[in-house]
Parts: structure tokens; C-alpha cells; sequence
């Protein structure tokens, strides 16, 4: 899964950062036409979010991985030849319906692992994913200015590479065991599942604002930036340091979870990542973004690698395709919003304004989030009170 995880955002990480300045540049379209165009990109990777996870739950594991891997690798393959437009929108768009399938096969495999657990399974997954988004963007910027035709080659070779790991290490049928049946009555088990639901549904939202405030840095903080006096160049590699940091970091992430409940450092993970954008504030100059980065990624290693595992360790495994589709298409959701929100924002206001409303949204929604812990919490203690009286 790691290897699959890592080999599928590499060939990614060739396309999302150069699909705007392409269009533009390149194809000569409207930056509005470009954000048309990245909107509909994240409709499909939602629809393929969901459809994956659907499809690996009711019909069959294999043949929706093979199905997701094929889908994406003949888009990536026919851009090669095909990479006017319209037909550069048509193939990318194929392409995120393709990769939101490979995600959220790619977690639900993960959440069906048995000898490790899913902490330790999904902040490996992470850790290779940012691997991938380190190579990819780094080699993009090299083959990008030689051709653009190399550029899709490389990343088909990147997505052939993924076909040939699906094809040949997810021929298996993992057995889901049956659902585990609740030994303290009906109304406690629904009591149980009812608040398992809440709480899920509110770290879904939580995990929407993280994606929308972190799509700004995609978006909007570029201007911002450059605004600034300080170079493209600069702002490009703040992203090779994030990946680096987790590369190093995320080994020694893993360490805390004999110590540390996984909810409590997401929790806390997800504070410091809030944090940063209130810091932005401040900054002024390249120092004091590369600090606010370096805070971001601190909170995003610490965070955003164990939120599939919590996840999993809240639902039944036979709906692992379900709910991971959902965490996935929550990231598109926010993505999707996020440009567009940053836009409106600094429109009718300030940068200052834009990151003290997303801070906002992040804390109040993760309040709703501890809030649902303690709950969840105070039931589970009571359910085994009960059970051991």
C-alpha cells in the first residue's frame, strides 16, 4: 500500500502543480476557464472517491484497484499525444476520476491490514505519499522547461509502474469477518453506533476547513507571497520542505503511539496546524513564512496521517470502503472550496481577515470534534463498567 501510494501521487505530483500555468501559458485559456476546469477535476475525484469506496465494499477489492489504475494511467498515456484543448481538460479530469478511486483503494486496503496496527499502517502510507509529492514536484520544475510531452511520459512511466504493483501484489481476497455483534442489548449498541456516526461526521467537517485553509497555500498565498517581494522560486520550495520534514519527521511520529491515544495527538496535531495560519498574520518576509511552514508541517505530520486510522478504528471493517471514500472526498470538497473562498475573501477584505476566518473555522469545528470525544469516551467507560459488573 505504501509502495502503491507513493508511486500514484509521484506521477500526480507531475500534473496538479503545472495544470493552471499550462492552461494559461501553454493553451493560452482564461485563468477563470483554468479554475472552471480544476473545479470539475475535483467533481470527478469526488465521484471517484465514492465510487471506489462503494464498489470495493459491494462488488469486488481487485478488480475496483485494476479498475481505478487503468482508468488513470490510459488518461495520463493518451495526454501525451493529446494535450490541446479541450482535450488536456477532458484527460485531466479522467485522470482525478481515476485517482479518486486509487485513494480510496489504496486506504481501504490499509484499513483491512491485521498484523500492524492502523496507526502504524496509515502513517507509512502518509510518509510514502509525501515521498511521491517531493519527487514529483521537484522533477516537474527540470522536465517542464525541456517539454512538456517528456513531462506526461515520465509521469505515465510513474502510473504503468502503479498498474503493475495492483496488477500483481492485490490479487487477493481479503475476508471481512462479520460484524461484531454488541454484548449489552440493542438500545446500547444503537446508542454505541449513533454516537460513533457523530463523531465521525464532525471529524469529516473538521478535516473539510483543514483542506480549504490548506488549499489557500496553494492558491492565494503565491500572490501573497510574491506581493511581498518575495520570488515564485522561493515559495515553490517551501513545498520540498514540507515533504522533507514529514520524510524525516514522520518515522519519528510513529514512536508516540505507545504513549500518546491516537485522538489525542490528531487533536493536538490539528491545533498547531490552526495555529500556523494565525501566525501568518505576522509574517512579512521569507523567514517567517519558512517558520510558519515548518509549524504547518509539524501539525500536518502529527495530524493528517492518523485521522484514516481513526476512522477505521471507529467503524466496522466491512464499511472500510465507505467511510475512507468519504474522509477522501471530504479533502476534494475542501480543496475545491478553498480557492474559491480565498478569492471572495480578499476581494471585499484582507489576507489578515482570510486567515483569522479559516484559524476560526478550524478551532470551532475541532471543539465540536473534542467535545465528541469526551462523549464517546464517558460511554465506552460506562459500557465496561456495566460489563464488568
Amino acid at each position: 500500500m505504501a509502495l502503491a501510494s507513493l508511486l500514484n501521487n509521484t506521477g500526480a505530483a507531475f500534473l496538479w502543480p503545472l495544470t493552471t500555468m499550462y492552461m494559461h501559458n501553454y493553451l493560452h485559456e482564461t485563468l477563470t476557464t483554468a479554475g472552471v476546469v480544476m473545479l470539475f477535476m475535483s467533481i470527478c475525484m469526488m465521484t471517484g472517491n465514492y465510487l471506489g469506496g462503494w464498489l470495493f465494499d459491494h462488488w469486488d477489492q481487485y478488480r475496483t484497484a485494476v479498475m481505478g489504475v487503468s482508468i488513470s494511467t490510459l488518461a495520463i498515456f493518451a495526454l501525451i499525444f493529446a494535450h490541446d484543448w479541450p482535450w488536456f481538460a477532458v484527460l485531466m479530469m479522467l485522470n482525478s476520476f481515476g485517482d479518486g478511486i486509487n485513494m480510496t483503494i489504496v486506504n481501504s486496503y490499509g484499513a483491512l491490514v491485521t498484523d500492524h496496527s492502523s496507526r502504524y499502517v496509515f502513517n507509512y502510507i502518509y510518509m510514502a505519499f509525501n515521498v511521491g509529492v517531493v519527487i514529483g514536484t521537484l522533477a516537474v520544475g527540470v522536465l517542464l522547461p525541456i517539454s512538456v510531452v517528456l513531462v506526461f511520459s515520465v509521469a505515465t512511466a510513474f502510473y504503468v509502474l502503479l498498474t503493475l504493483v495492483v496488477i500483481l501484489a492485490l490479487n487477493v481476497r481479503v475476508s471481512l469477518p462479520p460484524k461484531a455483534k454488541q454484548p449489552t442489548g440493542k438500545e446500547r449498541s444503537m446508542a454505541t453506533h449513533h454516537r460513533a456516526l457523530v463523531l465521525i461526521w464532525l471529524i469529516l467537517l473538521n478535516f473539510m476547513t483543514i483542506h480549504l485553509s490548506y488549499s489557500l497555500w496553494e492558491s492565494v498565498m503565491a500572490v501573497h507571497m510574491t506581493n511581498m517581494g518575495i520570488p515564485f522560486y522561493a515559495y515553490s520550495m517551501l513545498w520540498t520542505l514540507n515533504g522533507l520534514l514529514i520524510i524525516v519527521g514522520q518515522p519519528l511520529v510513529n514512536k508516540l503511539s505507545p504513549y500518546v491515544k491516537l485522538s489525542n495527538q490528531i487533536m493536538v496535531g490539528i491545533l498547531i496546524f490552526a495555529s500556523s495560519f494565525l501566525f501568518l498574520i505576522v509574517a512579512r518576509n521569507l523567514w517567517a513564512f519558512i517558520i510558519d511552514f515548518i509549524i504547518l508541517t509539524i501539525g500536518e505530520m502529527t495530524s493528517f496521517a492518523g485521522l484514516p486510522a481513526w476512522i477505521a478504528q471507529l467503524t466496522d471493517v466491512n464499511e472500510a470502503g465507505h467511510y475512507q471514500g468519504l474522509l477522501n472526498i471530504t479533502i476534494s470538497v475542501g480543496r475545491a472550496i478553498g480557492p474559491l473562498y480565498g478569492g471572495f475573501v480578499i476581494e471585499r477584505g484582507n489576507y489578515q481577515e482570510l486567515f483569522i476566518s479559516v484559524f476560526l473555522m478550524m478551532t470551532i469545528t475541532l471543539l465540536f470534534v473534542f467535545c465528541a470525544v469526551l462523549s464517546w469516551r464517558r460511554l465506552k467507560d460506562n459500557r465496561n463498567n456495566n460489563t464488568q459488573n
